[in-house]
Parts: structure tokens; sequence; C-alpha cells
């Protein structure tokens, strides 16, 4: 097939959106697939553009057989309500060029993914103009966010989710990363024979639990003897860092205890300001790929903290690297939600905004080993059994193929449940 790939983020990002855009482009070249992929230079999660990229012009590429085409974008340093709307919106225009010159190429099939919600009229219309499917990829529900996470007033919320719900219903395919997030889907009136659950995915070969310690203990200079708590990933609003800055402050004087905070984000600077001197904290940058697993493993334990308000509107996509390395997560998390959900029997889950039950829980699993080992365990078979990229990628083929060759709009493949 020809699959027409259009994703603000891509290659060469390390987390978040673009690397599953990303990886998920490449395996289908790989399975003889002619890809296009309509992009911007990196930026994520530093904020700012990756050496050797341009955010002012457009430029093309080829990557592993793909022909990348990547268009101008605007990203400010320290992104707020408004400047975030004019970021995702400086995307949305500057690709349209771009996006309607594959007409003449015909793609068979439009993916466009959310974030940016901007990007979906000119996705459809292309569509409909080259005659392709159109799929819609939902991974964070952008328009929610905006509103409960307080980026945008509430007063036009009515407004511009009658606006969502419009476009969202007029895709041929709607998919997103869990089983709650396609409820609210569906909740928004998007048909349930159109939606499919396409969760991210882990390379459960790639990452897995070492059987000696991780370089990264020598590196940083910590006993093999002390408890590693590790959170690795992206530091901004929505992983309610403020909680666990105060967590750890009030741990920071166990000298059993040692914590490893790793990533790139507006919070990293509070972060540095905050324990930049303390001995028994490491602040560390984001990792390259081929250092990863060393870096899970480095982890007794890991922390996933997330912003109350962002609640089922997305699912942290660190978490699976988490349970592919066989260690516990300590989750900030509402009863009921998909996270809660997913860590339960393989970590513990505390209320949001409690650092005072993060501290309890971190204290729980330092001490007792047997227990850290079974949730491990546990996190390890799960990650093999259903979030592998072995059976998840081929699994969401299927499903392309299937969309393809119909002429009406057939059913999502018994494989996709809502769980």
């Amino acid at each position: 097939m020809r699959i027409l790939i259009y994703s603000m983020n891509f290659k060469p990002d390390l987390i978040g959106v673009g690397k599953y855009s990303g990886e998920m482009a490449q395996w289908l070249a790989e399975q003889g697939h002619e890809i296009r992929a309509i992009t911007a230079a990196p930026f994520y999660p530093e904020w700012r553009i990756g050496d050797g990229y341009s955010g002012w012009r457009y430029h093309r590429e080829n990557d592993h057989g793909m022909k990348v085409f990547r268009c101008p974008i605007w990203v400010p340093p320290q992104p707020s309500g408004l400047k975030r709307l004019l970021h995702l919106l400086s995307f949305a225009l500057s690709s349209v060029p771009c996006l309607f010159a594959q007409c003449l190429w015909r793609p068979d099939v439009v993916w466009v993914v959310e974030p940016t919600f901007f990007s979906f009229p000119a996705a459809l219309l292309m569509a409909r103009l080259s005659g392709a499917k159109s799929w819609a990829h939902v991974q964070d529900l952008e328009i929610d966010a905006a509103f409960d996470l307080g980026i945008l007033s509430p007063g036009p919320r009515r407004w511009v989710l009658m606006v969502e719900r419009f476009l969202m219903r007029r895709f041929d395919r709607v998919s997103t990363i869990s089983g709650n997030m396609l409820a609210r889907l569906r909740a928004k009136g998007v048909e349930a024979s159109r939606t499919v659950l396409f969760p991210n995915w882990i390379d459960t070969d790639s990452i897995y639990p070492l059987a000696h310690p991780s370089p990264f203990r020598a590196e940083l200079g910590i006993p093999d003897n002390k408890i590693v708590a590790l959170y690795s990933g992206s530091m901004a609003a929505k992983q309610g860092f403020e909680v666990l800055v105060e967590a750890i402050r009030r741990l920071s004087d166990r000298p059993e205890l040692h914590f490893v905070l790793c990533g790139q984000g507006p919070s990293r600077a509070m972060l540095l300001e905050t324990f930049g001197s303390a001995p028994n904290i490491h602040l560390l940058p984001l990792q390259p790929l081929d250092c990863l697993n060393d870096l899970l493993n480095l982890a007794d334990l890991h922390l996933l903290p997330q912003h109350p308000g962002a609640a089922d509107l997305m699912m942290p996509a660190k978490l699976l690297g988490m349970f592919a390395s066989g260690r516990p997560v300590i989750a900030t998390a509402q009863s009921g939600t998909q996270l809660a959900r997913a860590v339960n029997g393989r970590g513990i889950v505390v209320p949001p905004n409690d650092p005072a039950a993060i501290v309890s829980a971190v204290e729980q699993l330092a001490c007792n080993p047997v227990l850290r080992r079974d949730l491990g365990a546990n996190a390890r078979r799960f990650a093999v059994a259903d979030m592998n990229s072995a059976s998840i990628l081929p699994s969401f083929e299927r499903d392309l193929v299937a969309l393809h060759c119909s002429e009406t709009c057939a059913a999502p493949s018994a494989a996709h449940g809502d769980d």
C-alpha cells in the first residue's frame, strides 16, 4: 500500500509521539509498503530544534526507503497556553502545501496523528481529493487536555468540542492507545465500528531485565546496596512534577535511597535549582536509545507521576519500558483510570497530589526486596504478553489492509478489544 503519515513529531525523537510514529513508519516500510511522512524538524522534549535541522525551511530526506518531508515550525523555548497553540498552528499551516502535493502520489491511506488536532481538517480534505481512506490516531486527547489542564480558558469549550466531534466522525477509522480513551472517543460520537484500539508498544527483546548491575551505577557512583528510584522521560506540566519534587525532598535525607531524574523539558530547570547539589539525587539528560536498557535497569523502582487533570486523556508511553525492565512502578493515578488499572499488581498506585503517599510507597518498596521482585516479574510478563511490538504492529497492519481493501467501513478485527 501507499501510506501517507502526517505527524508533527517523527524520527529521530527519542520519546513521545515521534518515537511511535517513526517506529511504525519504518516497520511498515520493512513490510514492503511505500511510506511517505509529512512532519516537522525534531524538537521534543528539549523544545528546541535538533542539531542539523532548521525550523524555518522545507526539507526532503530519504530514511530507510521512506520519503520524509520536513515542514517549518515555530518552537517556543518556554511553551505556555497561547504559545503552545501558535506552535501547533505553525506546523498545521506550513504543512498544507506539502500535504496537498501528495495528491499526485495518490496514497491508499492518509494516517494523521493527534497532536496536533489542527492537522485534521487538511488530512480529511486531502484524503477525499485523492480517493484515499482516512485514519486518525489519537495519542493525546489534546482538546480535552488543553481545557482540563488550564492551558485554555473554559469559555469556548462547547464550540471547540462540537468542531472536534464533527471532524472525528468523518474519518474512516479513529484509533487510540487505551480502552478508556477509546470509550471517550465513542462518547464524542465516533461510531464503534470505526474505532480501533492501537496501543503503544515496546520491543521486549531490546528492553529486558539485566542479570548484572547496570553500568550506570558505577558511572554515577551509586553503591550496589543502595535503592535507586528512577524517573525517565519528559519533564513537563502533565507529569505532575511538583508533587514528585516534594516527595523526593522529604526523602532526600534517607542515605539508603538514591533518586535519578533523567530527561528534558520545561520543569528541568526547577529540578536543577532544587536538587542540583544533593549527593543522592542525580540529574541526567535524555539518554540515547542504545543506553535505554541500561538506564531502565538502574532502577530498583520506577516513578511515574501524572497530573490528575491528564487522567485518561493520555497514557504515559514511558510505562511500557518500565514494565519491560522488570521493575515495579509507583504511579500517581486516580482509581479506575487506565493508568491505575495497568499498574495494579505490577506496582503501587497512589492518589495524585499526595506527596506523603509517594513517600510511603517508596519506603514500602525500598525495604521489601521480595515485593519488588514479584511486582517487577508481573510487569515483565505483562509487557511480553500484551505490549510487545511483535504482536501489536502486525495486528495494526491487518487493520490497515482491511480498511484499504473494503469499499465500506469494515469493523476492526476481533483482536482489538477495549482493554
